[in-house]
């Protein structure tokens, strides 16, 4: 299967809003993340009266010949703790670091380098086997991403073990159910549900803790050999009704791809239409899939160096897009300026 055309834009779902300018952990943007696509426990959904929602539910259309199949991945995002400890007393080599031994703090300082506490994460993905269109299908594959805790030790100057660095992550079990159903002639519906089964007792209120058991920016892509995908933005006339009928929860299809091309379906956590593009100007992902690139690099020129400092030691992918504005020439800034797309003459208006 090629999922080369959905790449692109699945990883702007994938990360939007993931860091938001100023970029900085200390803004109160950043304080609060995740807020797309996130798959609760079921246990905690039920107790918000599933105001936090356990399951994505995806439906859609596909006209195919007999030998056509589908294929369906899932991609999310799980989250990794960080937190910072600093030894009460500095140590020659590594140990255990055990909590007796250090305490945790807000901010580690050591010689050039800053340590801060943050929400990292780690992409996922479940990749169903592909499965021929020519007959009902009903079928669950369940997962589990496992549980981690790691430690990393800070050294100064000195090589003394001044600080650690812990990473945790909880284990998140669910299930992915796919089914294909025959609608007559050679129409099928496709569904596909994301479910959070994960052992977590919902007794608490703490958003982050939850957001432990959680999967983030959740989000599916269809892709279908030997049929075409039916809009459900524009279907054709004599498909309306069997569009209409489909049931999408928390979740929005749309087709990806070269205009035209109907073998890819993007299910996203966000609005989309379909054939979304990202800018060929635009020099790489700002975390905002409504950003405006030109605005946005010149505000982050505009930081001060501790701002960037923050910034670029919290995250990688904060560090990598310092880089790249940083570096960025004064010819590639001018092309985020604007640029008209798409524009016909009267006369093809007319027509």
């Amino acid at each position: 299967m090629n999922w080369t055309q959905a790449q692109k834009i699945a990883d702007a779902v994938l990360y939007e809003g993931y860091l938001l300018y100023p970029y900085r952990p200390s803004a109160i943007k950043n304080r609060q993340r995740f807020n797309f696509g996130v798959v609760y426990p079921r246990a905690y959904s039920e107790r918000q009266s599933g105001s936090d929602p356990w399951m994505m539910h995806t439906e859609c259309l596909v006209q195919s010949r007999p030998e056509a199949a589908v294929q369906v991945k899932i991609r999310c995002l799980q989250l990794s703790l960080r937190t910072v400890g600093e030894f009460l007393a500095a140590r020659s080599e590594a140990s255990s670091a055990d909590t007796d031994e250090y305490r945790l703090v807000g901010r580690l300082v050591v010689g050039e380098r800053v340590f801060l506490p943050w929400q990292e994460a780690v992409e996922q993905e479940i990749l169903l086997p592909p499965r021929e269109l020519s007959e009902a299908t009903r079928l669950t594959k369940e997962f589990r991403f496992p549980a981690a805790h790691t430690q990393e030790e800070v050294q100064d100057e000195s090589a003394k073990v001044v600080g650690v660095v812990i990473r945790e992550k909880r284990a998140i079990e669910g299930a992915v159910d796919l089914s294909i159903t025959p609608l007559g002639g050679d129409l099928r519906k496709i569904a596909v549900t994301i479910r959070n089964i994960s052992g977590f007792d919902g007794g608490t209120h703490n958003r982050d803790a939850v957001l432990m058991y959680s999967m983030l920016s959740a989000h599916s892509i269809l892709c279908v050999e030997g049929g075409g995908l039916v809009s459900l933005l524009e279907p054709p006339e004599d498909l309306a009704a069997a569009a209409a009928e489909c049931k999408n929860v928390n979740t929005w299809p749309v087709l990806v791809g070269e205009q035209g091309s109907s073998n890819v379906i993007l299910s996203s956590p966000i609005i989309l239409y379909d054939y979304p593009q990202i800018a060929p100007e635009s020099p790489g992902d700002l975390f905002d899939g409504t950003e405006i690139d030109e605005i946005l690099s010149l505000r982050i020129m505009t930081m001060t160096d501790e701002e960037k400092r923050e910034v670029r030691e919290a995250d990688p992918r904060g560090r990598a897009l310092l880089e790249r504005t940083d570096a960025l020439p004064p010819e590639q800034l001018m092309k985020l300026h604007g640029v008209l797309r798409g524009l016909r003459s009267s006369e093809q208006k007319a027509s």
